[in-house]
């Protein structure tokens, strides 16, 4: 298989966005070491099982985009209390589109400004309008709109929506850096665009778009089939042979903008193997859905194996401390097939990461 080469200027993924993070949160992972209890540093929360698009590579269409909403005033409670316990993140995004929910703003306010936890989204970006981002910018680590394409058509048919979406989208990014450059705020504002065959012919145009919108990033990543997805219309696509596109997207940046092509997580896509034999990452976060549930793992969403419980009966130290997540831990530990897991999961590399940590080489003392 031929070999992804990675362009100078992209080698630099200052966010780590192709990477793990958990080398910068030493003090959990001893205590995870050591066997003990931890709360998450890092939950994925859907606050809308809504959602305006349908894109054609959507991996939680098996959730039926039901109009439900997480009770605004039980989450802000609950935020309040997982901040108090040590959660660090939170990323709003789901199974739906997160603007959809008509209080967001106060939701996004309430968990950076009350509960102390950084906040970040991921949106399709059509309802994220100039008096939105007002109010949001100053509280928001980092914003990533889902832009699948560089032209209204290609975009109306993988998004499936209107292609007037897409000058409405690109109107709201302008405006966003606009009102973030008059506020002085630092929330990051990136796009990402999954590659697929049905847009590669698009994403250095898009790349360049973005970069005069003033965004500060494009993400290129690989499709990742969920196990559970209804379509799988890409599930055989290959990432074997981007040393082309790369190159051109090498020469879009700046000092200003970056291309994160997503070469390491597109080599596992490509590959498949991993190198350890469980799951490891569980404790460290967590996923709750627009239900109110909290899950160990969004791949298995609807699997009662990895359900902890529910924030509208008990409180997250209640549903954390509990046996049903600890005998949920216990199964993963020992049942779980993580040969059958999702390629290109994000806990991957935390994965590769805590297995070398429990399995270190003999010689780590020579440093």
């Amino acid at each position: 298989m031929p070999e992804l080469k990675s362009a100078t200027k992209q080698e630099s993924d200052e966010l780590r966005i192709d990477h793990h993070k958990l080398l910068f949160h030493p003090g959990r992972v001893n205590d995870w070491l050591k066997g003990e209890m931890i709360y998450p540093i890092y939950m994925e929360i859907s606050p809308a099982g809504s959602c305006n698009h349908r894109c054609v590579f959507c991996a939680l269409d098996f959730m039926g985009y039901k109009p439900r909403f997480l009770d605004a005033d039980l989450l802000m409670t609950r935020l309040t209390e997982m901040g108090s316990l040590g959660l660090r993140s939170v990323m709003f995004a789901g199974e739906g589109e997160p603007f959809l929910h008509r209080r967001m703003v106060e939701i996004i306010r309430h968990t950076r400004m009350n509960a102390g936890i950084d906040v970040a989204l991921t949106t399709n970006g059509v309802l994220m309008r100039p008096e939105v981002s007002e109010r949001i910018l100053g509280t928001t680590a980092w914003i990533k709109i889902s832009l699948n394409a560089g032209t209204p058509e290609t975009y109306a048919a993988i998004h499936r929506t209107r292609p007037e979406d897409f000058a409405k989208v690109c109107d709201n990014i302008e405006q966003a850096v606009a009102i973030r450059r008059r506020q002085g705020t630092s929330c990051t504002l990136g796009a990402q665009i999954l590659l697929l065959p049905d847009n590669r012919h698009e994403v250095v145009p898009l790349a360049e778009r973005c970069s005069r919108m003033g965004l500060d990033y494009l993400v290129v990543k690989p499709y990742s089939q969920h196990p559970q997805s209804r379509h799988h219309g890409f599930e055989s696509v290959s990432y074997n042979e981007c040393d082309d596109l790369a190159e051109q997207l090498d020469q879009v940046c700046t000092d200003r903008f970056k291309v994160i092509f997503r070469l390491n997580a597109m080599r596992k896509w490509d590959d498949g193997t991993r190198p350890y034999r469980c799951c490891l990452a569980l404790p460290f976060w967590s996923y709750l859905d627009a239900g109110g549930s909290i899950w160990g793992c969004s791949v298995y969403l609807g699997d009662e194996r990895f359900l902890y419980g529910n924030i509208e009966t008990s409180t997250f130290a209640q549903i954390w401390r509990s046996e049903k997540r600890m005998a949920s831990l216990r199964w993963t530990m020992e049942h779980l097939d993580v040969s059958s897991c999702r390629v290109g999961c994000r806990m991957d590399e935390v994965n590769r990461y805590l297995w070398e940590l429990k399995h270190p080489h003999p010689h780590v003392n020579f440093i």
